[in-house]
């Protein structure tokens, strides 16, 4: 198969029969060999009933149905797995990307052997709320990963070798930050294409001020797990090691005050009534800390079986 075109969606009951037609005239035109995924985060609108209607009349068509709403990430990891075309091509359901862009991502995969292709919405259609915060994400996001040539990680509309997602795990609001992922997973030839962005036909955006807090912790995360994750020691024993001696050098000082008071015969005040010496039991426990409790709550997160785990409700 050529082409595996996934479609994550939410309440979009409106846009579908649209972007079916659409993405299969685009494969028909160009002779593709094709599947549509659409994975249903927990609709509330119909979708699920439109997606069965649609089947009806387009075998390439596969649908899964989340029992609730997961998040973007979920629905994206659920199509990955189900993926099997040699190009995975994702896009959002509001038809705010264009199919007619797949032919171009395709050649770019398949001919310029890229392994990540990411569109780049250069002239976008949202409103400032939505456009600004973005663009700090992409900022940072560029500085903390080293992917210095994608303007945009975010962008709905992007295209897979088919060994990158069969290799990458997406969860939480990991689908920000999947070039990161691609790249910490070893697939280092990461391109952009200027794609078109449509003005949205149907229905009404479901970007929320918490995704901002939500992407920026995660952004934390797969930094931290990128470049710690495999020695996870160089970070907690680095951070625990400057606390601990720090405390002992403070204890070191306060018993040296004490015993030069007593040589001089001098009356010397209790350890207690120093304020250092709380900083000092406070860096000593703290150093002790940072090498059992974060390094082992961070693997434990990171081995959770439950974590990318689930209910489908149904699958056609």
């Amino acid at each position: 198969m050529d082409i595996s075109v996934v479609v994550p969606l939410y309440n979009e009951v409106e846009s579908l029969p649209e972007l079916t037609s659409w993405i299969s005239r685009v494969m028909d035109e160009n002779r593709f060999t094709y599947e549509i995924i659409l994975v249903d985060d927990g609709s509330k609108d119909g979708s699920w009933d439109m997606i069965m209607k649609l089947k009806e009349n387009n075998p390439f068509i596969k649908g899964f149905k989340f029992r609730r709403n997961y998040g973007k990430s979920a629905a994206l990891n659920i199509g990955f797995e189900a993926a099997k075309g040699g190009v995975v091509i994702t896009m959002d359901a509001d038809l705010q990307d264009s199919p007619d862009e797949i032919p171009v991502l395709y050649r770019r995969i398949t001919e310029d052997k890229y392994d990540l292709i990411s569109g780049w919405k250069a002239k976008r259609y949202d409103p400032l709320t939505k456009t600004i915060p973005t663009k700090l994400f992409n900022s940072a996001t560029r500085k903390m990963s080293g992917i210095n040539n994608l303007h945009d990680f975010n962008c709905g509309l992007k295209a897979y070798r088919n060994t990158v997602v069969k290799n990458i795990e997406v969860y939480g609001e990991m689908h920000r930050y999947i070039p990161v992922l691609a790249k910490w997973a070893g697939f280092t030839k990461i391109g952009e294409q200027v794609v078109e962005h449509r003005a949205r036909k149907y229905g009404k955006t479901k970007f929320g001020w918490s995704r901002f807090i939500n992407g920026f912790l995660d952004l934390l995360s797969i930094f931290f797990v990128g470049k710690f994750g495999k020695r996870p020691m160089h970070f907690f024993g680095a951070m625990g090691t400057l606390s601990f001696f720090a405390g002992i050098i403070i204890t070191i000082y306060l018993v040296s005050e004490k015993l030069y008071d007593l040589a001089h015969h001098i009356v010397p005040r209790q350890p207690t009534d120093n304020p250092l010496f709380y900083f000092a039991l406070v860096a000593i426990l703290l150093g002790s800390q940072l090498f059992l409790t974060g390094f082992v709550a961070e693997l434990v997160a990171r081995s959770a079986p439950e974590r990318n785990r689930y209910q489908i409700e149904e699958t056609i």
